[in-house]
C-alpha cells in the first residue's frame, strides 16, 4: 500500500521528523518486514526536504536496526525487527514539569523495589543499606549535596530485590534520575524542614526493609517520592530561575532526545 507522508517543517531537526514518521509506519505495521521503502526521490517529494535530510533519516533507521540497504535494490524494512529501544519523546517539558514527571516514574518503580527488598533482603543487604543511610546523613552534615549518596542508598535497596530486570531498568534510567535527584536535593537543602523530612522518610524505608514488612516498605517509598513531588511544587519561582533551571537542563535535554 503506498505511503503518504506529511511534509515536515521547522522546529525539531528535519531528519528526526522524517525518521519518526518512517518509524511509525514500521511500528504500526503499514510497512512490514521485507517491504521496500519509497525511493529517495519519492521521500524528498512527500516530505518536502532535501536528499541530505532523507539520507540522514534513513541512516538513523539503519542504526536502530529497522531497515537494511540492498546494493542496487533500495532500502527494505528489516526481516527481523529489534526490540524497540526505550526512547523518551517529551519535546515540551519545562524544568519543573520534567523533574516532577521523572519523580513520578521513580515513585512507581521505587515503591515495588522497596517491597521486594523487604521480602528478599539478606543481612549483607541490610548492612549495605544502613551504611548508605549513614553516608548520606554524613554528607549532608558536612555541607555536601548528598546526590551521589542518595543514589547509592536507592541502589542498595534495588540490589536487595535480586531482580536483574529491575536493577538494569534503574541503571538505564539513572542518567535521568541523577538529574532529577540533583534538583530535589538542591531544593530540599534550602530548607531545614525539607531536609529533616527527607531524613525521616529514608529512615522509614530502612526500618520497613529491616523488618521484612513489604507493604510498609512499599508505602514508605511511595510516600517519599510523593513528598518529593510536593516539595518540588512548593519551590519558589526564584529557585527555578536560578539553581533549579540549571540543574534540570541535562534532564530536560535528555527528555527532548
Amino acid at each position: 500500500m503506498p505511503q503518504n507522508f506529511t511534509p515536515v517543517s521547522s522546529g525539531a531537526r528535519l531528519s528526526d521528523q522524517v525518521a519518526e514518521q518512517l518509524t511509525a509506519e514500521i511500528k504500526q505495521g503499514r510497512l512490514m518486514p521485507g517491504d521496500k521503502l519509497p525511493t529517495e526521490a519519492r521521500l524528498v517529494e512527500q516530505f518536502e526536504v532535501s536528499r541530505t535530510v532523507v539520507r540522514e533519516a534513513v541512516s538513523r533507521l539503519k542504526s536502530l536496526g529497522l531497515v537494511d540497504s540492498r546494493q542496487g535494490s533500495g532500502v527494505f524494512v528489516s526481516q527481523k525487527l529489534p526490540f524497540a529501544p526505550l526512547h523518551f519523546e517529551v519535546r515540551q517539558a519545562a524544568s519543573q514539569e520534567a523533574v516532577v514527571q521523572m519523580v513520578e516514574v521513580r515513585r512507581a518503580l521505587e515503591a515495588e523495589v522497596a517491597a521486594l527488598a523487604a521480602e528478599r533482603r539478606s543481612a549483607d543487604d541490610i548492612r549495605a543499606i544502613q551504611q548508605a543511610v549513614k553516608a548520606l546523613n554524613a554528607a549532608v552534615e558536612t555541607g555536601g549535596n548528598g546526590v551521589a549518596e542518595d543514589v547509592k542508598f536507592h541502589r542498595a535497596i534495588a540490589d536487595a530485590t535480586r531482580n536483574p530486570f529491575l536493577i538494569q531498568t534503574l541503571e538505564y534510567l539513572g542518567q535521568f534520575l541523577h538529574g532529577a535527584t540533583q534538583v530535589t536535593r538542591a531544593n530540599e537543602a534550602r530548607r531545614v524542614d525539607f531536609a529533616a523530612e527527607v531524613q525521616t522518610e529514608h529512615q522509614a524505608i530502612l526500618q520497613a526493609v529491616e523488618a521484612g514488612d513489604a507493604e510498609a516498605a512499599r508505602q514508605a517509598a511511595a510516600a517519599h517520592m510523593g513528598n518529593a513531588i510536593v516539595r518540588i511544587q512548593r519551590a519558589p519561582p526564584d529557585f527555578w530561575l536560578q539553581e533549579g533551571e540549571r540543574l534540570a537542563q541535562p534532564l530536560v535535554k535528555g527528555l527532548r532526545g
